[in-house]
């Protein structure tokens, strides 16, 4: 059995989650950075990563690493690593990002051009062609270059993994969906706990809440890039982890999540996409203001992303809203809440500091997710 190295890139301050994913499904985790985990698996890994993972942006398979200060060494280093072991003869084959960080070579363009020159090079020398068609399965490069050091991987994913396939409606400024669900699994929140909430816009936090409670991988109904790669990734291995996936759903459990917006469109727009994800009848969306949350049920989570300035336009009307959410929280008194904004008054008019901080970035917008902690409901009967 053959063993590769994958690499999943993350959103920084949420590794941990994402670690605990690649553990959970069964793979040996080899390093952990920011932003990414590296990890070791069979042919049979991408698959069962692409499919069942809901916190990484994509799954590479890694190519090789070394260090490189010139773009001669980039060239002789990129034509050195075994490119016919990974890519066909017909391959379609092209360096589609590259990103450079306190290095030397710092021109994406030129990465770009001069790796795939040195891709060819490598590749006439072994299949003894001068030409290549490139009229086959896509194989797209990516390049990170942090300190000189260049770690190049070939993208097994295609369309990012936060494009589940159910948000065809989206508001102003969504929360993306690996986001969501990392933020989720950093709460003790489970699908048999109520969660709440007030901000919900186009429904990602409570969609993410019922695919999670169902048990719904968030790859089952896509396709990805290496499921084309039948050269190294035999199509039983994605028919498998796919079958497996829906062997294990249950849309008939009991749940209680909540979704509420202001805007009685937006709200709408949140239903649709819960019933495009298949989970309308375990989310109740309703056009509903913040101040009149409420709940008659003990132990709940409030789980949300409130407007911070860059959704609403006016920065004015903030204090009023986290006001208002801290009031009506502080009524739901065994209740827990964790929220993700930028708003750096938060605190101060939620009421009080939150128990626990967590710095994380949305894109390039530098976010804290307050956890405010309630009490722990009692042990359950037997």
């Amino acid at each position: 059995m053959q063993l590769f190295e994958y690499i999943a890139p993350c959103h920084f301050g949420l590794e941990s989650v994402l670690k605990r994913e690649i553990t959970d499904l069964g793979y040996d985790v080899l390093k952990a950075e920011d932003g990414k985990i590296t990890f070791a698996g069979d042919a049979q890994a991408a698959a069962y990563a692409n499919v069942f993972i809901r916190t990484a942006e994509r799954i590479l398979l890694k190519v090789g690493e070394f260090k490189a200060e010139t773009y001669d060494e980039l060239f002789e280093k990129t034509k050195a690593l075994p490119w016919e072991d990974y890519i066909p003869e017909n391959g379609r084959f092209w360096v589609t990002k590259a990103n450079s960080v306190k290095s030397k070579l710092f021109s994406p363009s030129d990465i770009q051009s001069i790796m795939k020159k040195a891709m060819v090079e490598r590749m006439k020398s072994r299949y003894g062609r001068q030409w290549f068609d490139e009229d086959g399965a896509e194989y797209p490069v990516r390049v990170s270059i942090l300190k000189d050091v260049v770690t190049i991987g070939i993208d097994t994913t295609g369309v990012s993994l936060h494009k589940r396939g159910y948000r065809k409606a989206t508001t102003k400024a969504p929360i993306t969906e690996t986001l969501a669900s990392a933020l989720i699994m950093l709460t003790p929140w489970k699908g048999d706990r109520i969660l709440v909430d007030p901000f919900c816009g186009s429904g990602t936090f409570v969609i993410e809440a019922a695919l999670m409670a169902a048990n719904i991988a968030p790859g089952m109904n896509r396709s990805f890039t290496a499921c084309a790669w039948d050269n190294l990734i035999p199509e039983k291995h994605w028919s498998l982890a796919k079958e497996e996936a829906r062997d294990v759903v249950d849309t008939d459990i009991k749940t209680d999540i909540q979704g509420y917006d202001i805007d009685g469109t937006t709200a709408a727009m949140a239903r649709e996409n819960a019933g495009l994800a298949g989970v309308s009848k375990l989310i109740h969306i309703q056009q509903r203001d913040v101040a009149s949350l409420s709940h008659p049920g003990k132990y709940g989570f409030i789980i949300t992303n409130p407007p911070y300035g860059e959704r609403i336009g006016e920065a004015g009307e903030l204090p009023k809203i986290y006001g208002t959410l801290g009031e009506r929280f502080k009524n739901l008194d065994t209740w827990s809440m964790y929220m993700i904004t930028a708003y750096e008054d938060a605190q101060k008019y939620i009421g009080r500091p939150a128990d626990k901080n967590r710095k994380i970035y949305n894109g390039m917008i530098k976010t804290y997710f307050y956890q405010y902690l309630g009490p722990k409901p009692p042990k359950r009967n037997r």
